[in-house]
């Protein structure tokens, strides 16, 4: 006892190294095996004191330091991450019924050959969370990098807001291996998401600027992870749950040698990452039914949103022999649920348009929680879906997140209907500028005839001009232009080359700097390219690909304009309608007038002789598409074959000339074959495409 009480307090880096290791273990506990040891006013004691230390030795903080989860620092931006092992997407399974779960299990037996004889394939059965991707790496047990999906090749950098999720470990034991890249899902519980809402409720009810209520769990939880105050993200309650790995240090040189995917999972769980407990394995089809339907049954009373099940088959050396297409593993599926639908009532049915002209009727709703997000407006389509299904203002309707996606109304309860409201007609001028409304034939939409005298159009039609994959104006966003357009400033795309520093250093909220960078960008866009230019002019049907086969046929902007409607249609890639869109905005004289006040404004690039007609070797074959082919996608092989002038057709008959197969193919090959039709693989087709095939008898 007298030795205790004269002993030397411990070094502060000692005692600083001894409090991360309690507050770790007792974080543990607490927050994902909810199960605390010490009461929180003990934890907080400790907590303080490790804080004490760092602040009079700074030099002793570390990384994964548990005061290191408050943040603090705000960040400039996100540094962009690339994923030493992609992370890939994987394929949803359409049949959103339990019957999907079948479909799965006949797919892995057949790509590894079984027969109905041999043993079922065991599965993992997982929870399919609606959050936010996210990837975690370790370097010698400590975290060193958070990155976000992004692409699936790069994503950003955000390791400081992760930081401050308690349920992400910061230090791993002592049996993890030297590099550890940890896959899972970050998200929000429904219950933090909802008292989040009414602590921003109750900041704008006391007039605070800049506040909102966040739609659903997972934006939210996205716009946590992505804040650039992290002391702003560590006060947003978030969770994780691991499901996977990226890199990881082989087992030669220190990793584990795992042999199922479940056995992975357990192991992520001992590490200290949260598994969800609803993790399963499944063996065959039944049980993955089973699965599914449990699952299902229990959605509701989940803490948190998901929007489906994931299958993956768990035997490692199995899922190498399966391996990928197209980039998705064939030994995982994603098997969503039916969208949910909820009953609401029509409050207003509005006209919104679009930036191509296009009126679409827009149920205003009363705000409903469908499939995990608040809708308020659901689309109606256009005149003859309204009408279809008789929706009027004052129905009570069933909504419905058709994909839990896009909201939209599924039918009316007609008898409880009160009186007789007037059913919706398209209004037959623009509910924005007063144009004429039009309906082309053989069209379901109306279509206001302002073209750029419509504020709706303009808007967008700039911001489409702009944009980073047309003529790429840097800096020009919705809230500038919107700026610009509702002060009159710009009203056709030349005047955005005719503004002056003083007219943008003198909207609200610019700064002399911001409006030198936006001359500077203008000036900057001047020089494109043909393909970018006429996709940023917005015709209609016309995207990029279509943009560049357009520049490469006829070589100048002049020749297209000029173009009848049979040249255009000589294009790859156009059909008479879009060759008839093409030559009706350029018949338009307002249209041609922007073209050539660009050109007037500086806009330049470069022109060329048109493109030499490609040989056609298949002109009059007809192909049929089935299977899955080694290197080519199946719109890149109709691409080839179209551009040597065949038709490929989506079924087989006997006027079939050839039907290209690979692997995996179904009842087309079998109608071929009793047909009698020609079978080639991939490597066949390409025979017939190059160039010394053109003088092969085909």
């Amino acid at each position: 006892m007298t030795d205790d009480l004269f002993a030397e307090p411990p070094a502060p880096a000692a005692r600083a190294a001894e409090l991360r290791t309690q507050l770790h273990h007792h974080a543990h506990r607490y927050y994902t095996l909810d199960d605390p040891e010490i009461p929180d006013a003990e934890y907080d004691r400790l907590f303080r004191e490790l804080q004490a230390i760092e602040t009079a030795h700074p030099e002793l903080l570390t990384p994964d330091s548990p005061t290191q989860r408050v943040g603090g620092r705000v960040l400039d931006g996100f540094t962009p991450v690339r994923h030493r092992v992609p992370m890939l997407s994987i394929n949803t399974e359409t049949d959103t019924e339990p019957s999907g779960a079948r479909n799965f299990d006949t797919r892995v037996r057949r790509a590894l050959g079984l027969a109905e004889a041999d043993a079922p394939v065991e599965y993992v059965a997982e929870l399919k969370f609606d959050g936010l991707a996210m990837s975690l790496r370790y370097e010698d047990g400590v975290l060193v990098q958070a990155a976000t999906r992004g692409d699936g090749e790069v994503g950003e950098d955000v390791t400081t807001n992760v930081r401050t999720i308690q349920q992400v470990p910061l230090r791993l034991p002592a049996d993890a291996p030297p590099v550890l890249e940890v896959r899972g899902e970050v998200y929000m519980r429904r219950d933090q998401f909802e008292a989040l809402n009414d602590k921003q409720r109750a900041k704008i009810a006391a007039g605070a600027k800049g506040e909102k209520t966040f739609v659903n769990p997972r934006n939210a939880a996205a716009g946590a992870v992505r804040q650039l105050d992290s002391g702003i993200a560590a006060q947003r309650p978030l969770s994780f749950f691991a499901y996977g790995l990226g890199e990881i240090t082989p087992p030669g040189e220190g990793g584990p040698d795992f042999a199922t995917h479940f056995e992975m999972l357990m192991q992520l769980k001992a590490w200290g990452f949260p598994v969800a407990a609803q993790t399963a394995l499944a063996t065959g089809a039944d049980e993955l039914v089973a699965f599914h339907q449990r699952i299902g049954a229990s959605r509701d009373q989940l803490p948190y949103d998901i929007d489906g099940v994931v299958y993956k088959v768990n035997a490692l050396a199995l899922q190498k022999q399966l391996g990928f297409v197209t980039r998705e593993p064939r030994w995982a599926v994603a098997h969503k649920y039916p969208a949910q639908e909820q009953l609401t009532t029509v409050l207003a049915i509005d006209v919104q348009v679009g930036r191509t002209g296009k009126l679409t009727p827009v149920a205003k709703l009363a705000p409903v929680f469908v499939g995990g997000v608040t809708v308020t407006n659901a689309t109606l389509h256009n005149e003859d879906e309204a009408r279809r299904k008789d929706v009027r203002v004052g129905d009570t309707v069933i909504v419905r997140r058709a994909g839990d996606v896009i909201p939209e109304v599924v039918s009316v309860l007609v008898e409880k209907r009160s009186g007789e409201p007037e059913a919706f007609t398209m209004p037959r001028t623009c509910p924005v500028c007063g144009s004429a409304a039009v309906r082309e034939e053989g069209e379901v939409d109306f279509r206001c005839s302002g073209g750029l005298f419509c504020g709706a159009q303009r808007k967008q039609a700039i911001l489409h001009f702009a944009q980073r994959r047309a003529v790429e104006i840097e800096g020009l966003g919705d809230k500038l232009v919107e700026q610009l357009v509702d002060a009159g400033v710009v009203k056709t795309l030349p005047d955005l080359y005719r503004l002056g520093f003083t007219a943008l250093a003198g909207l609200e909220r610019m700064a002399e700097k911001s409006a030198q960078n936006i001359v500077d960008a203008l000036e900057k866009s001047k020089r494109t390219t043909l393909p970018r230019f006429l996709f940023g002019l917005g015709i209609r049907h016309v995207g990029e690909a279509t943009a560049k086969e357009l520049a490469r046929h006829f070589g100048q902007l002049d020749a297209i304009m000029d173009a009848s409607v049979e040249a255009l249609s000589e294009v790859n890639d156009v059909g008479p309608v879009v060759a008839q869109s093409i030559h009706t905005f350029f018949e338009q004289p307002h249209n041609r007038e922007v073209v050539e006040q660009l050109r007037a404004c500086g806009l330049s690039w470069e022109e060329g002789e048109p493109a030499a007609r490609a040989p056609q070797p298949l002109v009059g074959k007809t192909f049929v598409l089935t299977g899955t082919f080694p290197t080519l996608s199946r719109d890149q092989a109709k691409d080839l074959l179209e551009a040597a002038g065949a038709k490929v057709a989506g079924s087989v008959s006997k006027k079939t000339d050839y039907v290209v197969a690979g692997a995996e193919a179904g009842s087309k090959l079998e109608k071929a074959q009793a047909l009698g039709v020609a079978v080639i693989d991939e490597a066949g087709m390409l025979a017939m495409l190059a160039p010394d095939a053109q003088g092969l008898n085909l």
